[in-house]
């Protein structure tokens, strides 16, 4: 079982930055793909952005491409997103999820191959 725990979010202005963190407990998180998505009032939950067990291989979703970027400290237990030229459209609350793989290469960007999921955490863009 893992559980985790998202943290970060925030308000901010049009253009401005933001870094998730995604805490998890247990042994073996080098064990999980990670992965961010968001879900905005309405809509379905997306998906965001995938990063390997080894950090070897990342995958983004088109519209944040060249702005979010992420990463992962395996000794920290911890994934992380930093999110740069946020736009209003970018409102949403932000999940992070583990998807437990035998590939340290594998990303994934389906809601139904993450085995958990953070609670989530808000981020508001004002434009």
């Amino acid at each position: 079982q893992v559980q985790l725990v998202e943290s970060g979010g925030g308000l901010v202005q049009a253009g401005g930055s933001l870094r998730l963190s995604c805490a998890a407990s247990g042994p073996t998180f080098s064990s999980y793909v990670m992965g961010w998505f968001r879900q905005a009032p309405g809509k379905e939950r997306e998906f965001v952005a995938s990063i390997s067990r080894n950090s070897g291989n990342t995958y983004y979703a088109d519209s944040v491409k060249g702005r979010f970027t992420i990463s992962r400290e395996n000794t920290k237990n911890t994934a992380y997103l930093q999110m740069n030229s946020l736009k209003p459209e970018d409102t949403a609350v932000y999940y992070c999820a583990a998807d437990l793989s035998y590939s340290s290469q594998a990303v994934a960007v389906l809601t139904y191959e993450y085995d958990y999921w953070g609670q989530g955490t808000q981020v508001t863009v004002s434009s």
